[in-house]
């Protein structure tokens, strides 16, 4: 894989080119900056910015009072080459919070390997209504605790409305082991670019080292390469960068999300 065109054609279609998720989301482009802004269950933020040391204070001070004026919790993606080379401190001085670094991993779909067999008694089950939403939720609990029943809830939500709105880009399972839910991913298809996007995967902690993740890639990766997408993108958390790693992940650069919460 060319990183160096790979990298281009993400920066330019998922963040310069960025398309709003379902009908409650827009994208605005305003003085070089690209953001998103929805519900209070989407995901509001920031997803490129042009701009120097001498103009950024005042275009992060302008994201605030847009997103603070919409009653918004929202998040700046800042990406490890993104300008100018302060940016993070800036963040930090304005009033964000910087959240875990994850890895910006990408694979061409269709080299990825056939995946494991999930164990005895698992199944996938397809989300296609509010009850396997809720599963969805239920699964990220079981992976991440009762502290992230917040984001669970709001979790569910975008999914759904995902389903509701755009059946087609969207693809969201719940590994089922008997009638409990112990893992939810998803895929989001994102028409007219190369990328399909990977998110969840999270397994709850006694299923975990069985496969299952590994089962759900495989699976997503299936769906994208069916349905004509070039890359897989993942931005990854320290346990899932090794799994991806030995699937055949490249990395890409980082990724640490600053949240302003108002």
């Amino acid at each position: 894989m060319d990183h160096t065109a790979a990298l281009a054609a993400y920066d330019l279609q998922m963040r310069q080119s960025a398309v709003g998720e379902g009908d409650g989301t827009r994208i605005e482009r305003t003085g070089g900056v690209v953001r998103a802004t929805g519900a209070a269950h989407d995901w509001n933020g920031v997803l490129w910015a042009d701009m120097d040391s001498a103009t950024a204070d005042a275009v992060i001070a302008e994201q605030v009072r847009h997103f603070t004026d919409a009653g918004r919790e929202f998040e700046w993606k800042l990406h490890s080459y993104d300008r100018p080379a302060d940016l993070a401190e800036r963040l930090l001085a304005a009033g964000f919070e910087a959240e875990p670094t994850e890895t910006l991993m990408v694979a061409e779909a269709d080299t990825l390997p056939p995946g494991p067999g999930l164990p005895d008694g698992v199944r996938l089950l397809t989300v296609t209504d509010a009850a396997g939403a809720r599963l969805m939720a239920e699964a990220h609990l079981a992976a991440f605790g009762e502290d992230d029943a917040q984001l669970s809830e709001r979790l569910a939500r975008r999914v759904l409305d995902r389903l509701t709105q755009a059946p087609d880009e969207i693809v969201a399972v719940v590994a089922m082991a008997g009638d409990r839910p112990v893992c939810g991913a998803r895929i989001e298809l994102r028409p007219g670019t190369d990328f399909a996007g990977l998110w969840g995967g999270g397994t709850a902690p006694r299923w975990r080292g069985k496969g299952i993740y590994r089962a759900t890639v495989a699976h997503r990766a299936r769906i994208a390469a069916e349905r004509g997408y070039r890359y897989l993108q993942v931005d990854a958390s320290d346990d899932s960068r090794p799994i991806l790693d030995r699937l055949g992940f490249s990395t890409l650069c980082t990724t640490t999300p600053y949240v302003y919460r108002p």
